[in-house]
C-alpha cells in the first residue's frame, strides 16, 4: 500500500499569509521548524515519502484568516493538478452574509472540495459552537448544496491549565472540541435536519466514540427530545479520519460504531513530522495487514467516493 494512491483529507497548510494566527505560545504547541514557513514542495516531499497521491489542504481554526487563504490554496491546487485539493475555510459564521458570500464563491469559482469549519467561533462567552440556531443558514446552503464538512476542534485554551507541558492543548483539548461540537449537531437535531452535509470529524472524532452513549441517556433527561437510539444514530452518521488517532483499540472500536466507508486516512501534517505521520501510517498498516480490501477503502477509495472532484483529479 505504500505504493498506492492514498488521498490525504487531513493536511495543513500554514501559510505565510496567516502565520500570525498559529503563534501558539498559550497552547503550549510548537510547529515542527522543518516544516515552516510552509511551501508545496514540504508536503509534497513528505507525501512521496509516504505513499500519498493528494492532500486535502485546510487550516484548523482558520476562519480570521479565510479570504486569502482560499484565494492562495486554490492557485496551489491548480499549480500542483492531481496533488491538492483544498477544504476552504469560511469567515466567522456569526457574520452570516459574509460567510454565505464566500461560501459560494469558493463552490462555485474557486472549486473547493469542501469547506473547512471550526468547532466554535468566538472566544470565551461569546463563542457560539457550530450548532447553534444563528448559524442555520449556513448549514441550509450546505446542505442545498450537499456538501462535505472538515470539522476541526477549535485551537481554544481551556478554563483549567493544560495538566502538563507533555500535555498540551493540542493534546488534551482540540480533540473534544472536536467531541462538543459535534455532540452540539445531534442534541440540537442539526445533524438530521441537514443530513446532506457530509461532515468528517478530525482525529476520529476526539473523544466522541466513548462519549456517544453518554450523551444517548443522560442529554434525553436533560430536555432533549431525541430518544437514546436515535442519539446513537445521528452520531454514526459522520465520517472519521484517522489523524494522530490510529492504534489497534481505535480501529477496533471505530469497527465496531460506524461502516467501513466512514472512516478516511488523513495525517496532520504539518502541524506534525513526517516521522509522526509515519508511525500512525505503520499503525494503519499493521491493523489492516490482512485485510488488504479495506486498507485500500479507509487509504484511498472512501475519500474518492465522498469527496467531489477527486476522482477526476
Amino acid at each position: 500500500m505504500s505504493q498506492g494512491r492514498k488521498i490525504d483529507v487531513h493536511h495543513h497548510n500554514f501559510l505565510a499569509a496567516v502565520k500570525d494566527l498559529y503563534r501558539m505560545d498559550d497552547l503550549g504547541y510548537t510547529l515542527p521548524k522543518e516544516n515552516l514557513p510552509w511551501s508545496p514542495e514540504k508536503s509534497l516531499k513528505m507525501m512521496d515519502e509516504l505513499g500519498i497521491q493528494t492532500a486535502i489542504l485546510s487550516l484548523p481554526d482558520g476562519w480570521p484568516g479565510a479570504t486569502q487563504y482560499n484565494r492562495s490554496t486554490a492557485r496551489i491546487c491548480q499549480e500542483h493538478p492531481g496533488r491538492f485539493g483544498f477544504f476552504a475555510c469560511l469567515p466567522d459564521l456569526r457574520q452570516t452574509e459574509a460567510a454565505l458570500k464566500e461560501l459560494a464563491y469558493v463552490f462555485d469559482e474557486l472549486h473547493a472540495n469542501g469547506v473547512s469549519m471550526s468547532s466554535s467561533y468566538g472566544r470565551g462567552r461569546d463563542a457560539k459552537y457550530i450548532g447553534d440556531d444563528a448559524f442555520d443558514p449556513i448549514w441550509a446552503e450546505l446542505d442545498r448544496r450537499g456538501a462535505v464538512v472538515f470539522l476541526h476542534g477549535a485551537q481554544t485554551p481551556s478554563s483549567t491549565p493544560y495538566p502538563h507541558p507533555f500535555l498540551a492543548v493540542p493534546v488534551t483539548v482540540v480533540p473534544n472540541e472536536t467531541y462538543k461540537a459535534a455532540a452540539h449537531l445531534v442534541v440540537t437535531g442539526k445533524k438530521r435536519k441537514y443530513p446532506n452535509v457530509k461532515i468528517i470529524l478530525s482525529h476520529m472524532g476526539g473523544s466522541t466514540v466513548w462519549l456517544a452513549p453518554r450523551v444517548a441517556v443522560v442529554s434525553p433527561y436533560l430536555g432533549c427530545t431525541l430518544s437514546p437510539e436515535e442519539i446513537i444514530e445521528d452520531f454514526k452518521t459522520f465520517y472519521f479520519d484517522t489523524a494522530l488517532a490510529v492504534d489497534e483499540a481505535t480501529l477496533t472500536a471505530m469497527q465496531t460504531f460506524v461502516s467501513p466507508e466512514r472512516i478516511l486516512f488523513g495525517t496532520d501534517y504539518s502541524a506534525i513530522t513526517t516521522g509522526m505521520a509515519k508511525w500512525y501510517d505503520d499503525q494503519l498498516e499493521k491493523f489492516y495487514s490482512d485485510k488488504a480490501g479495506q486498507l485500500e477503502d479507509v487509504m484511498t477509495n472512501n475519500a474518492l467516493n465522498l469527496i467531489p472532484g477527486l476522482r477526476s483529479a
